[in-house]
């Protein structure tokens, strides 16, 4: 209970819509009607429902029973859950100053009680009084796991403190969410704060038409002429990685960079100052670092530990240590290959960190004979969703189809999934990027599946990605990497809408162990090569033909490209997170760039500027809850490649489409539909019928040779 649900609903009796919509539970989110003055009086009062019915409950008059207390506080606290998360969710994707204003307003607040009921001595006397009773020995087993993750979550959130410790632990916790806010929106600012205008076309070589015409369109739009580059993403990678002007790389790649610190190219001075993260960072660092101590634990890494699959920070680190000895000979191979073409065909001997992209985009190209951006022309957006949305159907038997709800901007769409005609779930679509929206891709819930009173309520999930938006008067068009992230994100949605649990706290990803959340997304990833389906979703922009199979084929042969550097980038995030929170002692003498510069020569092939702050922009660890937790990307990926390899065994068979068939449900049952509602490896072993193992991570990414061979020159 140290965390609370994110926005989930309940099913109240039918009432009169609320004036304020974000206290009416009675449907969809009331997006056009929001307002961000309404935040306030409906927090204050779901805050004082929610405090009422916490009192009530642990009253001493009340029965310990499932439904005296833990149901009814359920009710109250989801009530709240909702609202906020709609708030939450607002302030990521639709950010006003208004709005910013009034999440921060209210953040202490809501932070401030969830703390509160996570140390409440009465309520965890309860759940241990009934955890001892006959009454939990009588529980299905999905209710007794809620009843022992509570227990465990009351233990973490500070419920056994005493004063005080247990006052200074509610400090640590609004100060952290506090400060998890500001490096978030220190993020956004920086990336907003930046801008170049071009006004020498020939400063545009190298670069494809889409490009130059959203930079054109941006311009436009601020009354300039010339083209507009911003560092949000769908206009910063493709100058990286086509710009041949190599000052227009070089500043770009500082710029983004650099962005949230001191060395910062946009805002300058002051201002850059004030956006600064480092301060935020050091402060996090020892609020973690106190907030474990007070617990009775070594570090933060063992705290976030607790509720996840790996055992302890010293597994998790001889996990990537062994990965990164694995991986090591493909990435240096991959760099001096990469190194020889940048000298001989590039005229670049010493190739910098603004010119790895483009050296590698020309490398493949070379080699396989094709770009990025010559198959972006085959991936348009509506024709993307579409071959989704027909694997879906045919895995999960279910159908995707158009449905009607306010949103939050005009660009938003909005799903239903249903099966035999019956509603599952919904789910928003929310796929371009923004000035008023923060980086990245993710997948969040809207609201959880609960049986209440006898009916269904059925989930509903935000699919929020930052895609170029369609330029002059095209359809939006993917790189194959965002059809992949796209694909990604459905596997999390998947997994909160196609959950049969009833229970709210274990339905959907609910209460799924953090590094094994991956599972179903980075599974999802690896329908993006299979022809069938590539071939299905993919309609050249111009003249409407699919995907050529031989260019397939060579995107094939590419798939694994400097494979051996990715993983070992991936190692490089994954392992500094790691040590920062479980061997780092805030203010002991060495910085977080120091440990970051230690990990680098300890496993990247890749070393950056000295004035890079890649860390004052790592929102998963230091504002999204990754905090020694980015591993799991990497733990994830083992049992995920490992559960996709069950679909190839079954393909290989001679009645594969009813082998595939039969392999999709049991994924279906074993893994999608029973949430968190078991260990996340029992529901792995129950599908594949063993315990997972490594070798399918290392031959899907192509390291499976006893020692990386030479290569030729491309």
């Amino acid at each position: 209970m140290n965390r609370p649900p994110k926005m989930q609903d309940q099913t109240p009796e039918a009432t009169a819509p609320a004036a304020n919509p974000l206290l009416d539970f009675s449907g969809l989110p009331r997006f056009a009607d929001f307002e961000p003055s309404q935040i306030t009086p409906a927090v204050d009062a779901l805050l004082a429902e929610a405090r009422a019915t916490l009192a009530a409950v642990t009253d001493p008059a009340t029965p310990t029973t499932w439904d005296a207390f833990i149901e009814p506080l359920e009710d109250a606290t989801e009530r709240l859950a909702r609202a906020w998360g709609m708030v939450g969710h607002l302030n990521g994707v639709a950010d006003t100053p208004p709005l910013r204003e009034a999440y921060n307003a209210n953040l202490p607040k809501v932070t401030q009680f969830w703390t509160e009921l996570s140390q409440h001595e009465a309520l965890f006397a309860k759940y241990k009084s009934f955890a001892a009773s006959p009454q939990y020995a009588q529980l299905p087993a999905v209710r007794k796991r809620i009843v022992d993750n509570a227990l465990r979550d009351f233990r973490l959130g500070g419920a056994e403190l005493k004063s005080p410790a247990r006052e200074r632990f509610a400090e640590l916790q609004e100060r952290q969410a506090a400060l998890a806010q500001k490096f978030s929106e220190n993020v956004l600012d920086a990336t907003n704060a930046f801008t170049l205008l071009v006004t020498d076309e020939s400063d545009l070589a190298g670069l494809h038409a889409d490009t130059i015409e959203a930079a054109r369109e941006a311009a436009q739009k601020d009354g300039e002429a010339g083209w507009k580059f911003t560092l949000q993403f769908p206009s910063y990678l493709p100058v990286m990685q086509y710009a041949v002007h190599r000052p227009l790389r070089e500043r770009m790649y500082r710029a983004y960079c650099t962005r949230a610190s001191r060395e910062a190219l946009a805002p300058e001075g002051e201002a850059a100052a004030a956006l600064d993260n480092a301060p935020i960072i050091d402060e996090l660092l020892a609020l973690r670092h106190e907030e474990a101590g007070l617990l009775g634990y070594a570090n933060f890494a063992q705290v976030s530990l607790v509720p996840k699959m790996a055992e302890s920070p010293e597994q998790v680190i001889a996990f990537l240590r062994d990965l990164a000895r694995r991986a090591r000979p493909f990435a240096e191979r991959d760099m001096a290959e990469l190194r020889r073409f940048a000298a001989a065909d590039l005229a670049l001997p010493d190739p910098q960190a603004w010119d790895l992209a483009f050296a590698s985009e020309r490398l493949k190209e070379a080699r396989y004979a094709f770009s990025d951006q010559e198959v972006k022309q085959y991936f348009q957006l509506p024709r993307v969703l579409e071959g989704l949305f027909g694997l879906i159907e045919r895995l999960y038997s279910v159908r995707i189809l158009p449905d009607e709800a306010p949103t939050w901007h005009p660009d938003v769409r909005f799903h239903r999934v249903e099966r035999n005609g019956q509603l599952i779930g919904q789910f928003y679509t929310d796929l371009y990027a923004r000035a008023s929206k923060r980086p990245g891709a993710w997948m969040d819930d809207a609201r959880s599946r609960r049986r209440r009173h006898g009916s269904v309520q059925t989930p509903i999930a935000y699919l929020v990605c930052n895609f170029q938006a369609p330029v002059g008067g095209r359809p939006a068009l993917l790189t194959h990497d965002d059809v992949t992230t796209l694909f990604h994100e459905s596997g999390h949605g998947l997994h909160h809408l196609l959950t049969r649990v009833d229970d709210l706290a274990v339905s959907g990803i609910s209460g799924v162990e953090w590094d094994a959340v991956e599972l179903p997304s980075q599974f999802m990833e690896n329908f993006c090569w299979e022809w069938e389906i590539v071939a299905s979703m993919s309609a050249h922009v111009d003249t409407g033909k699919p995907l050529p199979r031989e260019l397939f084929d060579r995107m094939l042969a590419a798939k694994n490209f400097q494979s051996g550097m990715a993983t070992l980038r991936q190692i490089e995030f994954a392992l500094f997170d790691m040590r920062l929170h479980a061997g780092f002692e805030p203010g002991a003498g060495q910085g977080v760039q120091d440990l970051l510069d230690e990990v680098r020569r300890e496993v990247a092939v890749v070393v950056p500027p000295s004035w890079n702050r890649f860390q004052n922009s790592f929102s998963h660890i230091f504002a999204g809850g990754y905090s020694a937790g980015y591993y799991s990307y990497k733990w994830a990926e083992v049992l995920s490649a490992d559960a996709y390899a069950a679909f190839e065994e079954a393909l290989a068979q001679p009645d594969a489409p009813a082998r595939v068939a039969e392999t999709g449900r049991r994924f279906l049952d074993e893994i999608l539909s029973v949430g968190g509602s078991r260990p996340a490896i029992d529901s792995f072993r129950a599908f594949r019928g063993r315990d997972p193992e490594l070798d399918a991570l290392l031959r899907h990414n192509g390291m499976v040779e006893a020692s990386a061979p030479e290569p030729s020159n491309a």
